[in-house]
């Protein structure tokens, strides 16, 4: 057989695979094709695509070869047939390279290689190869080493495998290049590190790789893991540490018993008895930053551990105060400065007081929203914006005006700022309340996970009190169906495991001001309101990170972001979502006043905690004292309105598009732009249209740009198929409806030249196409086994009234052309 006949798959068999085993590659340990990636082809899983109610996914991206020199992905191959030149694909193959941070790429139609040294250590960057001279691992490793200038003692380090439970699950690509970056600046000597990576894309599970694979390789012996956050410390613990058994344990003096991820039941094993004492048997340490210091030296329970003790020290959430120099963190990490430092977070702090990057230097990797979104790992988003009449005009009181309690109103107009914060609008609370539970009435689900940020503690009180009215019904059925989870509610703070766990239906909608806005893994999370200002950048990106997180398992693949307080204005902001960028650059002995010193307090537990909170969100935020105070006393916190009507003025839908932007626009007027980028004319897509002999191969490359049809028939409201849709849609002709077509087909009496039985199925083809507007696949013989045409005949029999299947196709094709005749 001709090569040139081969297929692509053939000649990757025939050719490409030989000539690797011949050059000392093991097919089984070193070569993987995409038919044997354990969790599917793609290394990407394909964009979310979001329209109405129909979800997709866009067209993942996939690699012919990785080769593998133990576990570390070194070259990749992209395979065409033979009808291709050698070195076409090298461009596609060039941009997976870079995202897989794979230095040497091939490619090859069967005659040879044409090979890329992203290096630059070749003498050239681009090389013609025969089929014989595939380089050896051996000779691509030595090359890879010279290009990352790796001792012997350093080569160890990094050729340490990862952690293998069995089960085939494997760091994602972007995780492996986060490990592989870190483990190779530590290598080098590099004690601060930095990872930036998006909510949402497993930060715990990479660090537990890179700490496996130190800690096997003996470079890092005794290790430190630092959170702010108990749930994440135990959730931590029995889940992505769970590996490291008896080597580990919290830094705690109580027991506790927790539910894993696959609801079994374990026992957390702690470092510390009930005198404060601590055992130093352990080589794996989980600590709650607020249970190991404090404002007091007798609370400062991480001087018990010599200042070496530590060779190495993860830091989660790091924005959250590790970078300034008066923080509980730092005073932590200054005790144990010898020891390697890596922080982790989705959000870098670069103020003009506080620098994430000026303490652990620039992020050795950096793996975006934007990016985690376009590979498809992490949940698109909508925005839908609320404007009150009350928050566009204001408020000002009348001349003498008191509020429910008697407190006579300051005289000046009140705000958007101002509510909730200094003047409480009942009727504002109980339309937010409202407008939410309508949006999840229409929705079809009021099950859906929601979580709203409110001002503080007590404006999440009334918002729980207001929701409840709403879904009284619901709230009747299960009284949790309304929770408020904050700081200074125990009741709630409890509930917070349910929440987060996709198996446990209540709590649905829970009100809070700062406590869910971090750290918390809420993947079943799909409407987040905001009815409160975010002024804080890094607070805007981990409050959008509670619904980024993909969960398949109950087909949520993107979430609702209601704002009434212009909180997405944000997104506006060059900075949303960028790389981080250094704002203050001391010089040397130059101070850094950060103007937060005290971290966060702990959240509700048995573990000690500091006795000045900070302001974080278990900070005891009070309600205020609404009762009547004496004559002469100052003014209340809050005043308290009644009776004043709030009524919606506007309602905004933004949809994100294909860029990672959000739009203002109709779904008519995207869907035009994006046809219209595709075919710059009409006559350019009847020329496409009739040319195609798979109508369905346009609407296929149309849906991988974000368009899909289904959410326009439901708009444009007409029996429509889908060439009269973007005809109308795209250039404004006037649509005709599959009846009107189908009609004219019955008008031309093209199915005269068959007979009966032929003619038969033609015009039940015809009235298929008219009842359920069916395009694609009218040609394919497997329609003839379903009603009506099997009560006609077996297939084999209706296709031979054509005389064959190649005349059958040719009937069909015919049928469509008449269909398509008049664009009118």
């Amino acid at each position: 057989m001709s090569k040139k006949a081969l297929s692509e798959s053939d000649i990757c068999a025939k050719y490409i695979t030989p000539a690797l085993i011949q050059a000392g590659w093991d097919e089984d340990a070193q070569v993987r094709r995409e038919v044997f990636f354990r969790k599917g082809k793609e290394f990407t899983k394909g964009r979310i695509i979001v329209r109405g109610k129909l979800v997709t996914r866009g067209k993942a991206k996939r690699a012919d070869y990785v080769l593998y020199y133990q576990h570390l992905p070194i070259a990749l191959i992209e395979a065409k047939d033979n009808n291709c030149a050698i070195g076409d694909g090298m461009q596609q193959a060039l941009d997976y390279a870079v995202t897989l941070d794979i230095p040497f790429v091939f490619t090859s139609n069967g005659d040879g290689f044409v090979f890329h040294d992203r290096t630059g250590l070749s003498p050239q960057q681009e090389t013609d190869l025969a089929l014989n001279a595939f380089p050896s691992p051996a000779t691509l490793w030595a090359q890879y080493c010279a290009w990352k200038g790796l001792a012997a003692e350093q080569e160890k380090i990094i050729l340490q495998p990862y952690y293998d439970d069995g089960s085939g699950k494997e760091p994602r690509y972007y995780q492996r290049n986060a490990i592989n970056a870190a483990i190779e600046a530590i290598s080098k000597g590099q004690n601060r590190i930095l990872l930036v990576m998006a909510t949402g894309t497993g930060k715990t599970y990479t660090a537990f790789q890179i700490i496996w694979r130190l800690w096997k390789a003996k470079q890092k012996k005794r290790i430190l893991f630092l959170a702010d956050r108990n749930v994440l410390i135990d959730q931590t613990m029995v889940n992505d540490f769970r590996p490291f058994g008896p080597a580990m344990a919290k830094l705690s003096t109580n027991a506790k018993t927790i539910e894993r991820a696959d609801g079994s039941v374990e026992t957390l094993t702690t470092a510390i008895d009930q005198v404060r004492r601590i055992d130093t048997s352990y080589e794996i340490y989980l600590g709650l930053y607020q249970a190991i210091t404090g404002p007091e030296e007798r609370q400062k329970l991480f001087r018990e551990f010599s200042p070496g003790f530590f060779d190495l020290i993860v830091i989660d959430e790091c924005h959250r105060g590790s970078a300034a120099e008066d923080s509980a963190w730092r005073e932590i990490l200054d005790h144990f400065s010898s020891a390697t430092q890596i922080g982790l977070t989705a959000t870098p702090k670069e103020t003009e007081y506080v620098s994430n990057i000026h303490y652990f230097g620039p992020p050795v990797y950096t793996y975006s929203l934007k990016q985690g979104i376009r590979d498809g790992f992490l949940a698109p988003y909508k925005v839908i914006k609320v404007h009150l009449d009350v928050d566009v005009e204001g408020y000002r009181p009348q001349a003498g005006e008191t509020d429910e309690y008697g407190h006579e109103i300051e005289d000046r107009i009140y705000n958007q700022k101002d509510f909730d914060k200094n003047l409480v609008i009942d009727a504002r609370t109980r339309r937010v309340a409202k407008w939410v539970s309508d949006y999840l009435k229409q929705s079809g689900d009021r099950f859906q996970k929601t979580i709203v940020f409110c001002v503080d503690t007590e404006h999440a009180a009334r918002m729980r009190q207001a929701f409840i009215n709403e879904n009284q019904d619901l709230v009747q059925q299960n009284a949790r169906y309304v929770m408020r989870i904050t700081g200074n509610d125990k009741e709630g703070t409890d509930q917070i495991g349910n929440f987060i766990d996709p198996e446990t239906t209540y709590p649905v909608v829970v009100t809070t001001s700062r406590l869910l806005s971090t750290g918390v893994d809420a993947q079943t999370c799909r409407l987040i309101v905001l009815d409160r200002e975010i002024g804080s950048m890094t607070e805007f990106k981990q409050i959008v990170g509670r619904g980024t997180r993909v969960h398949e398992d109950t087909k949520k693949y993107y979430f609702t972001l209601v704002d009434f307080r212009k909180a997405t204005n944000h997104f506006a902001d060059p900075d949303f979502d960028g790389e981080p960028v250094q704002i203050y650059e001391p010089g040397e002995g130059d101070p850094v006043t950060p103007p937060e010193n005290v971290p966060p307090p702990l959240e509700e537990g048995d573990d000690p905690i500091p006795d000045e909170p900070g302001d974080d969100e278990t900070v005891v935020d009070e309600p205020p004292d609404i009762t009547l105070p004496p004559a002469g006393k100052d003014q209340p916190a809050k005043f308290y309105i009644k009776g004043k009507p709030v009524k919606v003025l506007t309602e905004r839908i933004e949809y994100l598009d294909e860029n990672g932007k959000l739009v203002t626009e109709s779904l008519r007027d995207y869907s035009r732009k994006t046809i219209r980028e595709h075919y710059a004319s009409l006559d350019q897509f009847l020329r496409r249209w009739k040319s195609a002999e798979r109508k369905d191969a346009i609407i296929e490359e149309l849906a991988e740009e974000g368009l899909l049809l289904e959410p326009l028939l439901d708009e444009v409201g007409k029996d429509l198929d889908p060439f009269d849709l973007i005809c109308h849609i795209a250039f404004d002709q006037p649509p005709l409806t599959r009846r009107d077509r189908a009609n004219n087909v019955r008008k031309q009496d093209v199915f005269t030249k068959y007979g009966p039985q032929a003619r038969a199925v033609l015009e039940e083809l015809l009235a298929k196409y008219q009842d359920e507007g069916i395009v694609a696949g009218l040609d394919n013989v497997r329609i003839l086994e379903i009603p009506p045409f099997n009560a006609m005949g077996t297939p084999i029999q209706l296709i031979k009234e054509f005389g064959s299947k190649t005349s059958f196709e040719s009937a069909v094709h015919e049928l469509q052309t008449a269909l398509y005749q008049e664009v009118s």
